[in-house]
């Protein structure tokens, strides 16, 4: 045996990530790409100094968008001011929704805080706001992601996460067209984060767990339905709790259909299986394919519609420290956000280890994105 050092084994990055933008002021979560190429982010307001929860990515800055004005929260005016963004999304129409939680710190939520914002791209302004009542978007509720169908009834609708951590969890579904809005799957075992007893998140090899003072473990990621896509042609919406390895789907008819109830919905859900390790975002392409984020193994992951659901990798690096947002874009590219959330003190035994700066990658799939219009 020779004592001198060699080169040993390691593990090999898969795929190819391009560095977008770096971010060097608070932790961001999502990103979405419009059709022309703008690119949009958004900072939830989760304990970092947080500026503006909107931001358009201008020659490698963020800056405030729409304005700098409606990024500065008035509590006596919710409804027209952003509290804390956790999702932005452009539609099919080529225009932003910004999803508001109306939660700066998980904090109880009041009406007028969760609201779906729309802005027009072409004149950058605000064209509609829809705010969700309080039976819908509950005090406890934290909604997180969104995705659209415009082709449903006068102007479309949106699909939604509630992923709570301290209420009930849900999918959400609204009418654009008269802002009403309604819960569905409400408590369904396929919303809810799974237990630490089946479920236990490993994130740089360390157990993802929050250690009590009395030597107990609690689970460290409590959130329900979270990440979600829609199917290339709208029939079916998939979605994930952050707190799970497994991947569900619902029938977007049964969803829509205000005269079903709630176990008539919950017999089109459809159990798709392990996804290979728990995700926070999904995403979906033209060509029937769904994506999801892998914060586990630092990764995204694919199931191709063409090999009977198996996943393969699409992207796998030492970098995508817990990948949280995707978005497929006009120009082939995946965007993908890293943002270190398991780094944060709250998962850390106090300690904010997050180091900057974080990052906005994208990676080539040479697909499409979704466009029901």
């Amino acid at each position: 045996m020779e004592n001198r050092s060699e080169s040993l084994p390691a593990e090999q990055p898969v795929g190819e990530l391009e560095e977008v933008a770096h971010f060097h002021g608070p932790m961001l979560t999502g990103v979405t790409v419009s059709h022309r190429g703008r690119i949009f982010v958004n900072y939830p307001k989760w304990g970092d100094d947080v500026a503006f929860t909107v931001a358009e990515i201008r020659d490698g800055e963020a800056v405030a968008y729409p304005n700098e004005a409606i990024n500065r929260t008035d509590s006596d005016d919710l409804a027209n001011t952003l509290v804390s963004v956790q999702s932005v999304v452009v539609d099919p129409a080529d225009r932003l929704w910004i999803l508001d939680t109306g939660s700066p710190l998980f904090k109880p939520t009041t009406y007028g805080g969760p609201k779906l914002v729309c802005v027009d791209l072409t004149s950058d302004t605000v064209v509609k706001t829809i705010l969700f009542p309080q039976d819908v978007a509950l005090p406890t509720s934290y909604l997180n992601d969104v995705r659209f169908d415009l082709r449903r009834g006068a102007e479309g609708v949106a699909y939604l996460t509630d992923s709570s951590d301290q209420g009930p969890n849900a999918l959400v579904v609204v009418d654009l067209a008269t802002g009403q809005s309604w819960r569905r799957l409400h408590e369904h075992p396929s919303t809810k984060a799974e237990p630490l007893t089946d479920f236990m998140p490993v994130v740089e090899g360390r157990p993802m767990v929050a250690r009590q003072e009395d030597g107990t473990v609690a689970p460290a990621i409590a959130m329900g339905a979270d990440g979600i896509a829609i199917g290339a042609d709208g029939a079916r919406l998939y979605y994930c709790p952050l707190a799970s390895r497994r991947l569900y789907s619902v029938a977007t008819d049964a969803l829509v259909d205000r005269a079903l109830d709630e176990a008539a919905v919950a017999a089109t859900v459809r159990d798709e299986g392990d996804k290979g390790g728990a995700g926070d975002g999904l995403e979906s392409d033209a060509q029937g394919n769904v994506y999801a984020t892998n914060y586990e193994h630092n990764a995204v992951l694919r199931r191709r519609v063409d090999t009977v659901g198996a996943w393969e990798t699409v992207v796998s690096d030492p970098r995508l420290l817990w990948p949280d947002t995707l978005s497929v874009a006009a120009d082939g590219y995946l965007y993908i956000t890293a943002n270190q959330l398991h780094r944060q003190a709250d998962y850390r035994q106090g300690q904010d280890e997050r180091v900057k700066p974080y990052t906005l990658f994208r990676t080539r799939i040479d697909a499409r994105p979704v466009l029901l219009r």
